[in-house]
């Protein structure tokens, strides 16, 4: 799994936290202790997928699009294309192994299970529930 989920997590609880305040990406960068520019790319996505909203300008900045009991850990994770879970199938077996000729198959409705779970997990998990955990 990519650090983007993470990324992405981190910025909108911080837009939680300072609700009602405008955050700059270098506030949020220097929150995340990573470059402004990673930070205005997952915004610009998360901006893409309506969970945050811009200000331009001199006191310019980001906030949620909104509140954050509307916003799902499963949209989050949607957002930012996470690849599955247990990864994916690269392999191109052997067809004349029994195994080989059907391992592509089986792993992909096992990868496709654990996807499903994932989701059903994140989906009962809003971003406010996420932001309780901290104090």
């Amino acid at each position: 799994m990519n650090g983007r989920f993470a990324i992405s997590m981190h910025i909108l609880t911080l837009l939680e936290r300072f609700k009602g305040e405008v955050l700059s990406s270098e506030f949020i960068a220097g929150s995340i202790n990573i470059n402004p520019v990673l930070v205005r790319k997952e915004i610009a996505n998360l901006k893409k997928h309506s969970l945050v909203e811009s200000k331009e300008g001199k006191a310019g900045g980001f906030t949620l699009a909104k509140p954050a009991s509307k916003i799902m850990v499963a949209d989050i994770y949607k957002a930012v294309g996470q690849n599955s879970v247990l990864g994916k199938s690269v392999n191109d077996p052997n067809p004349d192994c029994k195994i080989g000729k059907q391992i592509n198959e089986q792993l992909n409705a096992l990868y496709e299970d654990a996807e499903s779970a994932v989701l059903k997990k994140l989906g009962n998990i809003s971003l406010s529930d996420f932001h309780k955990n901290f104090s």
